[in-house]
């Protein structure tokens, strides 16, 4: 039977090291010849990724060892960093994208050499950059995106596809790299060549706008020397969003696109991809449903045809399923599995789809389904409880509602412990989880950050604000000039009806997070008085520097849509940036900031800081050297979180003896 505590107190085995050692989650699954390849966190190696291998005898073994770091900064948030072939003899080649100096590298990983350059190091500004490679051993090449610094500032940049020769000739000699597009789109995503080779698809847009606003498919002829010509524009527009493209065997070209309001599947034909006038045809309409996301990363896959002609494809409203379409009928089946939340990449290979999914029960996951069976399993980095699942949290899937009676979508965690219940009429301390985008979405997931909370008796509710993805272009729009009043509302929104409800103590809500998600928790610290305490973690706090050379290029023109034009409305850049809001705030609050962060750098945070100099409000500033944009190192997770947790307590009037003890000062 479980025994009465007040909430916030109860033990748990769920600690922030142990946390911290599960952070992170595999990405970008690939084939090479039988092989299933991905990518994986080592949050206890500095933070790296690894790239794994998948033998077809079932054993697992990572391809790179330290120090190798296969992870590209191509607008920062990088992409696709590798690219592998199976070979009659040496067996597979791979090429990868390595973290520390951007090259790009060649690597056998059968054979006796250690990984070689292919791409040389430019000491202008940010360098060379590479990602999404493609392997074309035929043409002895690696066809990718190659980002160039021009100068000094982050945005003296220009974007092309580029042909990297296999050889080696371009380690010492940039010239050596072959362009294969001008620069005059600002970005572009990695070429998609057709099966006959002939012709290649790529996106392409321009700032203002970001990816999920509007994008265009560029198509070219492909000579035979390897040059492309006849470059033409066959979809997309200023207010149309394509997010990915591919090409069928008979010459069609699918792509996802929001046309009509949700991201879905099209098809342009053959004669229409040649030239003739010929309309789109949507594929599995009429769902309401995403079949695409925001392309925050160059690559990511939310479908893949097979060879039978059938399609795999990620999607969903809010939570997001893999299913297998039939085209021509327009049937849709699902995976069979536990599985909530799938990323954005797929492979195939035969009749197997190969994704990376997780659940509410289960960490991410390499999953494998085989479409001539139905049967699917885990194949790769299987979820293993760390500690008994009775400390899961248990999510309730919400929908509040908000000002004007609008939707808010959020995913609820009550407190939960198998030993432990509240005391009689005491209501738990919760916490509003921001997330990070502002273009982004919270998935249905385990995560052990939320259950180190909710084990301890501190509910936690995700909230998926306006501007989130995966409910449509609408509910994604309702953010535009809009970024810290709808997010802002729609999380107070929610903390307020948990309260109201009768879920939550109103004295005890607080709010977090990261990137923009730290905007958020800052914004509302600063224009409600909803919340008791914060954590903001590598957040935007001034959005006037943060428009005028104080980011990186991807996002430099981003406050355009989500504030307005700097150029016509400068006093609402200043009305809504929490550093000059200052006099409203008055809950405490934790600061945390990696030192080498280029998206929201530390001079955001100083400004603040200087700010509230002397106004006797609670705080405190951790940094974090080596640490960029979100944190990857164990050490560091668990620092923060055990800093954010010490911030609970001492608000919530909670004693708690783990954790050490963080020094507010006024």
């Amino acid at each position: 039977m479980a025994s009465t505590a007040a909430y916030g107190t109860w033990p748990s085995p769920i600690d922030a090291a142990l946390t911290a050692s599960h952070d992170g989650r595999p990405d970008y699954v690939g084939t090479v010849g039988d092989e299933v390849w991905w990518t994986e966190p080592r949050p206890a190696e500095g933070g790296r990724r690894a790239l794994v291998r998948r033998r077809a005898d079932g054993s697992t073994e990572s391809v790179l060892p330290e120090p190798w770091n296969p992870r590209s900064r191509v607008i920062e948030y990088g992409g696709v960093p590798w690219a592998g072939v199976a070979r009659e003899e040496g067996g597979p080649l791979v090429v990868f994208v390595h973290f520390a100096d951007q090259r790009l590298y060649a690597y056998a990983p059968d054979g006796p050499d250690a990984p070689w350059p292919l791409t040389p190091v430019s000491e202008v500004g940010g360098g060379l950059r590479w990602v999404e490679p493609q392997l074309l051993p035929e043409r002895r090449e690696v066809w990718c995106v190659l980002e160039e610094f021009t100068g000094e500032s982050p945005t003296d940049v220009r974007r092309v596809i580029a042909a990297v020769p296999l050889d080696g000739s371009a380690a010492e000699h940039r010239g050596a790299v072959r362009e294969l597009t001008d620069d005059r789109n600002r970005f572009v995503t990695g070429p998609r060549l057709s099966h006959d080779g002939r012709r290649v698809a790529w996106i392409a847009w321009d700032h203002p706008r970001m990816p999920w606003d509007g994008t265009l498919v560029k198509t070219a002829e492909v000579t035979a020397e390897g040059d492309l010509t006849e470059v033409r524009t066959l979809a997309g527009g200023d207010d149309e969003s394509v997010v990915q493209v591919e090409w069928d065997r008979d010459g069609s070209l699918l792509f996802v696109s929001d046309a009509g309001g949700w991201w879905e599947l099209q098809r342009l034909g053959p004669d229409a991809v040649a030239g003739a006038a010929e309309p789109a045809g949507r594929l599995c309409t009429g769902r309401n449903e995403e079949f695409g996301g925001s392309l925050w990363k160059i690559g990511e896959r939310w479908f893949q045809l097979l060879d039978s002609g059938l399609i795999a494809v990620i999607h969903g409203r809010g939570p997001n399923a893999l299913g297998v379409l039939d085209p021509k009928s327009g049937d849709l089946v699902d995976a069979v599995g536990p599985w909530t939340a799938w990323a954005a990449t797929l492979a195939v290979q035969d009749t197997r789809v190969i994704g990376i999914a997780a659940s509410p029960h289960t960490s991410f996951e390499v999953v494998e389904l085989d479409t001539a069976t139905g049967h699917t399993r885990a194949i790769g980095a299987p979820h293993r409880d760390a500690v008994d699942p009775a400390y899961h949290p248990e999510p309730r899937i919400r929908t509040f509602t908000g000002p004007a009676g609008r939707e808010i979508h959020a995913h609820v965690y009550p407190p939960r412990h198998p030993d432990r219940t509240g005391p009689e009429g005491e209501l738990p301390p919760y916490v509003i989880w921001a997330h990070g985008g502002p273009t982004g979405h919270t998935s249905l997931v385990l995560d052990l950050e939320i259950a180190y909370f909710t084990s301890r008796g501190i509910g936690v509710a995700e909230v998926n604000y306006g501007g989130s993805t995966g409910y449509g272009r609408a509910y994604r729009e309702r953010l535009r000039e809009q970024w810290g009043v709808v997010d802002v509302e729609d999380c107070a929104a929610v903390a307020l009806g948990l309260a109201e409800e009768g879920s939550a103590d109103r004295d005890r809500l607080a709010i977090r997070g990261g990137s923009a998600g730290g905007w958020t928790t800052g914004a509302s610290l600063t224009s409600t008085d909803v919340y008791a305490c914060g954590a903001i973690s590598y957040p935007i706090l001034d959005l006037e520097g943060w428009a005028t050379g104080e980011t990186h290029d991807f996002e430099s023109q981003y406050l355009e849509s989500l504030v307005g034009p700097y150029a016509e409305v400068p006093e609402r850049y200043r009305e809504r940036s929490p550093v000059n809001n200052t006099d409203r705030l008055t809950a405490p609050f934790v600061l945390l900031q990696g030192l080498d962060d280029p998206i929201c750098p530390p001079v955001q945070c100083e400004r603040f800081l200087a700010a509230i100099e002397g106004r006797g409000i609670p705080h405190a500033y951790l940094t974090f050297e080596g640490e960029g944009h979100g944190f990857r190192r164990a050490e560091t997770v668990r620092r923060a979180l055990e800093a954010e947790l010490s911030l609970y307590a001492q608000t919530f009037g909670v004693e708690r003896s783990d954790v050490p003890r963080l020094e507010l000062t006024e």
